[in-house]
């Protein structure tokens, strides 16, 4: 399975990667919601995408948005791996079409079970 990461924390990059990858992903990666929409417009389809919501050029919830009217990327699952704490904004992510929502800090344990609620892992 394609895994695309969104971040443009370097350290969340690296430590989300590691995990997807322990997990049996193929990781493709991005630093700003620019790259991101330029790399799926150029074709990237992935199975997952998980967005961080705040960067300093264009916020993960436009990524997701744009994603969300592009046909092509319909069946790719998102989720939302933030610091943004309070629902309201979860409820936001929701409502734009996110599948998932996880709040940093994250553990591998996290993300594997929200991987599993998203029918790409096994449930343990």
């Amino acid at each position: 399975m394609k895994a695309f990461l969104v971040d443009d924390s370097l350290t969340v990059r690296l430590l989300l990667g590691h995990i997807l990858r322990e997990l049996g992903f193929e990781l493709e990666e991005a630093d700003s919601g620019t790259a991101a929409i330029t790399r799926l417009s150029e074709g990237l389809v992935p199975d997952l995408i998980l967005l961080d919501w705040n960067m300093p050029d264009v916020s993960g919830l436009e990524v997701l948005q744009m994603i969300r009217h592009e046909p092509k990327l319909a069946g790719s699952r998102v989720m939302m791996v933030t610091s943004e704490t309070e629902s309201n904004m979860m409820a936001w992510a929701l409502e734009a079409g996110a599948d998932e929502y996880v709040m940093k800090p994250f553990n591998r344990g996290m993300i594997r079970e929200k991987l599993a609620l998203l029918g790409l892992l096994p449930p343990e």
